[in-house]
């Protein structure tokens, strides 16, 4: 069962994407001009989703991959561009919407859409797991256990992203904290590597490689969890 925290969180994030930072998120992901901030994250987002494709196999061809918090749908094309069959699950919409807009033609066919819960059972089991930046607004018991159900669908791996806590991603935050709260997204949950790790090794999983992609305003950490 979905921790009440987990469920709160997750509506407030519905609605923010699928109203206030629509418009916002629907330029970060494409290729018009940013400011130096925005430029920043973009960059930091682009070498994450390379990270988390390179740690999958190059040819996927025959695998079955849930991109659960696709956005607009940039890492479920490049999965599919690898022959991968893919599920892509948003809670918003409208950024699904525009992720139908974008998809290529060559792989119209390997890429599914569908606006939900991430974890919902009913998508069935998967060969990969990918979750770029979708759980970094929850607290870390309900990220690991989010991460825990991810995994009881997976066959070969999860891999995962957190906001790791550091000294300038705190003060970030603060900063972000001096704007009105209607101009801003839920709040990031910032998570020590360590606490993260040890939530997941309590639950029996077993946590591989990671990796810190750090880019002016971006910082995320990448988990991958090997699935024997």
């Amino acid at each position: 069962m979905q921790a009440a925290t987990y469920l709160k969180r997750r509506a407030q994030l519905e609605t923010y994407f699928d109203r206030t930072a629509l418009e916002a998120w629907a330029k970060l992901t494409s290729d018009a001009p940013l400011g130096k901030v925005r430029a920043s994250v973009r960059a930091g987002r682009d070498r994450m989703r390379a990270t988390l494709l390179d740690w999958m196999p190059a040819d996927l061809s025959g695998c079955r991959v849930l991109d659960a918090g696709c956005g607009t749908g940039s890492l479920a094309v490049q999965a599919a561009r690898r022959g991968a069959e893919v599920v892509a699950v948003d809670l918003s919409p409208k950024l699904l919407d525009l992720a139908r807009q974008r998809l290529p033609v060559d792989v119209a066919g390997r890429v599914r859409f569908l606006p939900g819960d991430m974890l919902d059972a009913s998508l069935g089991v998967f060969d990969h797991v990918v979750a770029m930046d979708s759980l970094i607004h929850y607290p870390a018991p309900d990220m690991a256990q989010a991460v825990q159900a991810l995994a009881a669908r997976a066959r070969r791996s999860v891999a995962f992203t957190f906001a790791p806590r550091t000294p300038a991603l705190t003060a970030m935050h603060a900063v972000g904290r001096l704007f009105p709260r209607g101009d801003r997204a839920p709040a990031i949950e910032p998570v020590s590597p360590r606490r993260i790790e040890g939530l997941l090794r309590n639950a029996g999983l077993h946590p591989g490689r990671s990796l810190r992609v750090e880019s002016g305003f971006y910082i995320s950490q990448a988990m991958e969890l090997v699935i024997s």
